[in-house]
């Protein structure tokens, strides 16, 4: 009974979020920091409707570089709500252009300023990535990247993919890795307490200097560094 109230609840929040979110967005359209200001609004009501406490360690985050690119482990659609809580300041992510259509939430994360990548269009998604490195070297802006591509369900990270890496390359800007535990299969959103979910910045890794042939070693560095922490992590939140 309780999880089918949520679901209600979270419904109505989404829609209600989608609405104040598209009307900030027609005020000041593309503006870079509506992205932030629209995870708010998305994640503060969402965790206490799902009942989820988040503990955040980011400081690296909160105090990143004016332009760096950030790289975080994705497990299900409930991220929007879980890392909207650290999104920083001046920060668009990247998404599939097909989340245009999704009714108020595309639109939003359109007018929010956020990227969308044609992924089915080789051409198109190359201008895309040549469009965010103009972004991250002149613009003071930071791009928010996925870089498994697609949901891990919680097991174990998958291969990344080399857009977030050329990005930074290119842009000649760092990488910030930001990790969430395990927390998709460990939610009970039958109970009042669902869970808890910690997340954590790692230290910033420069790119200054590093050129397209050192790529494999820096997303190896990424993946291991955000691999150790996820488990790290893990290890706490069930011995706690």
């Amino acid at each position: 009974m309780l999880f089918v109230l949520r679901m209600l609840l979270m419904g109505l929040h989404f829609i209600l979020a989608g609405v104040l979110g598209l009307v900030l967005g027609l005020c000041r359209p593309f503006n870079p920091d509506n992205s932030r200001l629209c995870a708010r609004l998305y994640a503060w009501p969402a965790m206490r409707i799902l009942g989820l406490r988040v503990k955040a360690e980011v400081g690296t985050l909160a105090n990143k570089p004016p332009s760096c690119v950030i790289i975080a482990n994705h497990q299900s659609n409930y991220d929007l709500f879980v890392f909207g809580n650290v999104v920083p300041h001046r920060t668009v992510c990247i998404g599939k252009k097909s989340l245009k259509w999704v009714p108020l939430f595309g639109q939003l994360f359109w007018l929010a300023g956020n990227v969308l990548i044609d992924r089915g269009n080789a051409i198109k998604a190359r201008r895309s990535m040549l469009t965010t490195t103009h972004t991250l070297q002149h613009e003071e802006t930071s791009i928010w990247v996925f870089p498994e591509g697609t949901r891990n369900l919680g097991h174990e990270l998958l291969a990344f993919k080399k857009g977030a890496f050329q990005m930074a390359i290119a842009a000649g800007v760092p990488i910030v890795p930001v990790c969430v535990s395990n927390y998709i299969n460990h939610m009970r959103l039958n109970r009042w307490r669902s869970g808890d979910i910690l997340i954590r910045s790692l230290p910033v890794i420069p790119t200054a200097g590093l050129s397209m042939e050192d790529m494999p070693r820096l997303m190896a560095q990424c993946r291991e560094q955000m691999h150790e922490c996820i488990e790290s992590m893990d290890r706490q939140v069930q011995n706690a």
